[in-house]
């Protein structure tokens, strides 16, 4: 190159390398500047996910809080539906089961897993469409030992609510029981009240028959017509039985207790049972040691004991046999008396032995079942017992012992 031309050209390069190092500057300082701005965003984003991944970490915590409480939740509600003492039974719109508790099980005798992989039975589904519609509960007569009677009541959801059918299902046999106890007790009760009053209606006249009956047998009459009077006697004072046995068992007031003689009452039962024993053909036999041993009674009630178990021996020994009435001390030192009232009759079956007491039970024809049942009412209210000894093909003995008089201080 000529000096000329590399003179010319000095001063031009001298200016390029001037103007490059002021845009590098320029570019740098840009470049200096944007490398601030981005770390500062970077930190800025830095903190932004601090914050969002501490939000997420409470947010996380609390569905899992939420989802283990909605857990206990369905559990303890679980918990408390297998419990109900009434059925709870779900169905869908599908007509599956969706749930079912093991009430429900139980009321309508199904397997453990008809609400889950089998449909219902044709008669349970039958039964639970005929509560659509009803207000009310509708009862149903299952007739198994489960239940013998159960109510179902249907509610329904609205399609919004997922259109399911809720079923509630209660066991009502008792309650059923005690309606048809309650009926009973009231038809009793008025049968009672009836009783009562045929029975005080048919007592004084009866009295007065019994009266008059006794001074024509007192009277001067033929052997046969006394035989007549004698019978007449007897059958008064059986009708005077039943009707007093009716007002016992039905008023049953509270006793008159008073000093009583027993050696006294047991001579006087056996004269007022004299015309009853000839009648049937029946020896009767007295014997006891209780000539003024006192006890505290109701005479009247006393005597209907002992004519109540002399009438039932008397009926089963149409054919004559022995009626033996003993006393005494039920020990030499206790203060207690026992009288016995034995029969040579057939006995009592081992299967009727616990029945007898109760009130009803009878074995013969026509009798309504309530003398016993008063004897031992009566011997109750004495503060007294009475037992049976007896077997099929034996003689049968009722003892009765009632506290001294004054031993129940």
């Amino acid at each position: 190159m000529s000096t000329a031309l590399s003179a010319f050209l000095q001063p031009i390069e001298a200016g390029m390398i001037a103007l490059d190092e002021g845009s590098l500057s320029r570019a740098f300082a840009s470049f200096t500047e944007a490398a601030a701005s981005l770390e500062h965003a970077y930190v800025e984003l830095q903190a932004e996910v601090g914050r969002l991944r501490h939000e997420l970490e409470d947010t996380n915590r609390n569905l899992a809080s939420s989802l283990e409480e909605n857990l206990r939740m369905r559990q303890r509600l679980n918990r408390i539906l297998q419990g109900l003492p009434c059925g709870v039974l779900v169905s869908e719109e599908d007509g599956q089961v969706s749930l079912a508790n093991p009430e429900t099980r139980r009321l309508l005798g199904a397997d453990s897993d008809f609400a889950v992989e089998s449909g219902l039975p044709a008669w349970i589904r039958d039964l639970l469409d005929r509560t659509q519609g009803s207000r009310g509960a509708l009862e149903y007569r299952r007739g198994s030992p489960e239940a013998e009677w159960i109510t179902v009541r249907r509610a329904q959801l609205s399609r919004e609510e997922g259109g399911s059918s809720i079923f509630i299902l209660q066991d009502v046999s008792e309650l059923k029981r005690l309606q048809r106890e309650h009926e009973e007790l009231s038809r009793r009760q008025a049968l009672a009240e009836m009783s009562g009053v045929l029975a005080h209606e048919i007592r004084n006249p009866l009295g007065s028959l019994e009266l008059f009956a006794g001074l024509l047998a007192e009277s001067d009459l033929k052997e046969e017509e006394r035989k007549w009077v004698g019978h007449l006697q007897a059958g008064l004072r059986t009708l005077s039985a039943t009707v007093n046995n009716v007002l016992h068992f039905h008023s049953r007031p509270a006793p008159g207790l008073a000093p009583t003689d027993l050696g006294q009452l047991l001579v006087s039962t056996r004269d007022f049972l004299r015309p009853l024993a000839e009648r049937t053909a029946v020896r009767m036999e007295l014997v006891h040691q209780l000539g003024g041993v006192l006890v505290a009674a109701d005479r009247h009630r006393l005597e209907q004991v002992l004519l109540n178990l002399a009438l039932n021996a008397f009926r089963f020994m149409p054919g004559g046999g022995v009626l033996a009435i003993r006393g005494g001390m039920s020990s030499p030192s206790a203060r207690s008396v026992v009288i016995e009232v034995s029969d040579t009759g057939p006995g009592i079956a081992d299967e009727d032995r616990e029945r007898i007491f109760h009130p009803g039970f009878t074995t013969c024809a026509g009798n309504p079942g309530l003398g016993l049942a008063v004897c031992r009412t009566i011997m109750e209210q004495h503060g007294g017992a009475i037992t049976v000894h007896s077997r099929a093909g034996f003689a049968t003995t009722f003892n009765l012992e009632f506290p001294l008089y004054g031993a129940q201080e």
